[in-house]
């Protein structure tokens, strides 16, 4: 079941209309809406939230391991394919040109699968400050991967 549908179902079961849902995330009603539209996905620690108000588990709504790689789907150019069995090497040489903190913050939430919050503990940044390093280096990535391999 995709995360769209977990949503309204779940929505739907407890009688809540989007918008009571959204007075309960303190998120706009808009925001609900596209979750359930599949227009935008929420994050991990979101889901956490919702799956609270719904008192069952986040897996119940989406994995984990699904949200991380569709994040970093997005740095693979359109029409390029990733050789398997390079990737390794690939990847090895892209971390090697970032900075420790960002090839360690990457590797915590791409690797490890830790959440932004979990980073953020370990080097005491804002959760805003994780996210702006993991955008960047993404893009970064997206850059380095249409240059490899184009």
């Amino acid at each position: 079941m995709s995360i769209a549908s977990a949503i309204t179902e779940l929505r739907t079961k407890a009688a809540l209309s989007q918008k009571e849902l959204a007075d309960r995330l303190y998120v706009s009603r808009e925001l609900v809406s596209k979750w359930e539209t599949g227009s935008r996905v929420p994050d991990f620690l979101t889901i956490g939230a919702i799956a609270g108000v719904f008192r069952v588990s986040p897996d119940a709504i989406a994995d984990r391991n699904d949200l991380v790689f569709r994040e970093l789907s997005d740095c693979v150019p359109q029409g390029i394919a990733l050789p398997e069995d390079d990737l390794p090497r690939i990847l090895e040489r892209f971390l090697s040109k970032l900075s420790l903190r960002e090839a360690d913050v990457f590797l915590n939430r791409y690797y490890f699968l830790k959440n932004t919050a979990e980073i953020a503990a370990k080097y005491r940044l804002g959760e805003n400050h994780v996210r702006s390093i993991l955008s960047k280096t993404r893009r970064k990535l997206a850059k380095y991967l249409k240059e490899e391999l184009s």
